[in-house]
């Protein structure tokens, strides 16, 4: 398939039209319900074992070692992806993630020692099923080259958002109204309900590239420097997931309203949720590149403000225009996989992607806990105003890394780039990814 398509210049893509896609509903559902897990699983961890252990800091601990371990194997999930298919894959990992939580949740039901927990956190964050990376390698495979592709990329942040509202309430709920394991117990059924519904549609998946298909060597996902300069941007649009996730929480409790905790953190996820939405309803006129810069200019100017904030409305509209910032970035960077990464590699890049919000999330919750408990919630908001600071000035030291590659080079893995092409035609390139070649001048 070319990078080219012909689309109506008059028709602006919207949901409507990306949902109508063939086969679309038969994976968007059962990933909807597969992903769930993924936001339930930390809540679900530091309210069992805090109620087990009764202290918070052992919890977040046993939680920091699911989120490290998921960052670090959810790239080699990836590419094991790649290489033999997505229900190959799929199958045996989500059984073996429902094994690994189910043994955490005896050996926290039967108090064992901080260790033994820790150590029991290392398999349950390493087979968390990576549903998102591998929804998103469907859509960019179906969509390869179409001005639905960054449709997609807003529908699948908006999912993910609404996955981050839900997930934590429900396990919430199910641990303080049912029992503490309740939370644990729903996340592994839905890893294997909708896992394994989601595998069994097995035509819309990528086609799986050995790693000598065509005489032609594949390449890893982290070898391509466009991507490496995006983990660190993802990084840090993690750690303000972190941050605000436990500041937000101290900040309740010094106010003496720790109700408004969920308030707060919901008016922050809306901010993303409103943004991903509208990104996905604007024919866009400047290329991605530009739009990640702006928005994590946008994200860090106002994660650097959070500290300052005084009182609970405050905090609200600062929470609410970072959520607003968060969703031009992370749903940007999503969208560039396609022209920085060949599509042999794209689930393990879309994995990379996903492990370095985890990994960022993990690090912050650690060390904003930390500042938060010693000095107070607004030390807390430091920790996504460094972060942010310092992935921005990786972003403006290394943007000519996440320059799109030419169409040939990118979009089909397996067929050679041709090295006879004139430079100006190698260097034409479609930024905002609609279906008709302009020469644009790439920013």
């Amino acid at each position: 398939m070319t990078s080219a398509v012909t689309t109506d210049k008059s028709a602006r893509p919207g949901y409507g039209q990306l949902l109508r896609t063939p086969g679309a509903l038969g994976f968007i559902l059962p990933g909807f319900a597969a992903r769930q897990p993924f936001a339930m699983l930390t809540v679900s961890i530091v309210l069992l074992v805090q109620h087990t252990t009764g202290s918070f800091g052992s919890a977040g601990i046993v939680a920091a070692v699911t989120g490290v371990s998921m960052a670090v194997f959810a790239p080699q999930m990836g590419k094991l992806v790649d290489r033999i298919g997505q229900s190959r894959v799929l199958v045996p990992v989500v059984l073996a993630h429902a094994a690994a939580v189910g043994v955490l949740t005896t050996l926290a039901l039967l108090g064992s020692p901080l260790w033994a927990l820790a150590l029991a956190a290392i398999p349950a964050g390493a087979t968390v099923p990576q549903v998102g990376p591998m929804v998103r390698s469907r859509w960019a495979a179906k969509l390869e080259g179409s001005p639905l592709l960054s449709t997609a990329a807003a529908f699948e942040s908006v999912t993910d958002e609404f996955t981050f509202v839900v997930g934590p309430v429900l396990a919430t709920f199910l641990c303080t109204a049912i029992h503490p394991s309740a939370g644990l117990i729903t996340e592994a059924t839905l890893t294997i309900v909708g896992g394994l519904l989601f595998a069994a549609q097995r035509g819309t998946q990528p086609k799986p590239v050995p790693r000598a298909a065509n005489g032609e060597k594949h390449a890893p996902a982290l070898s391509f420097p466009g991507l490496r300069v995006l983990i660190v941007a993802f990084i840090g649009i993690g750690a303000v997931f972190g941050g605000m996730l436990v500041s937000l929480a101290a900040f309740s409790e010094e106010i003496g309203n720790p109700g408004a905790n969920g308030l707060l953190y919901g008016i922050f996820a809306a901010g993303n949720m409103i943004a991903g939405i509208a990104m996905g309803a604007i024919a866009w006129k400047i290329g991605p590149r530009r739009r990640l810069m702006l928005g994590y200019i946008g994200l860090t100017a106002t994660a650097s403000v959070l500290w300052a904030a005084d009182s609970a409305i405050l905090l609200g509209a600062l929470g609410l225009v970072v959520g607003l910032c968060i969703a031009p970035a992370l749903i940007t960077g999503y969208t560039m996989i396609e022209q920085l990464v060949p599509a042999a590699s794209r689930t393990e890049a879309f994995a990379w992607l996903t492990g370095a919000v985890a990994f960022g999330q993990a690090g912050a919750v650690t060390l904003a806990g930390r500042l938060a408990d010693a000095h107070g919630s607004s030390y807390g908001f430091l920790v996504p105003m460094a972060a942010t600071a310092l992935a921005l000035l990786t972003l403006l030291v290394l943007r000519g890394k996440l320059a799109p590659k030419a169409p040939s080079r990118i979009v089909n893995s397996s067929t050679p780039a041709s090295s006879a092409a004139p430079k100006a035609v190698r260097n034409t390139v479609n930024e905002r990814g609609m279906g008709h070649r302009v020469p644009v001048t790439v920013d």
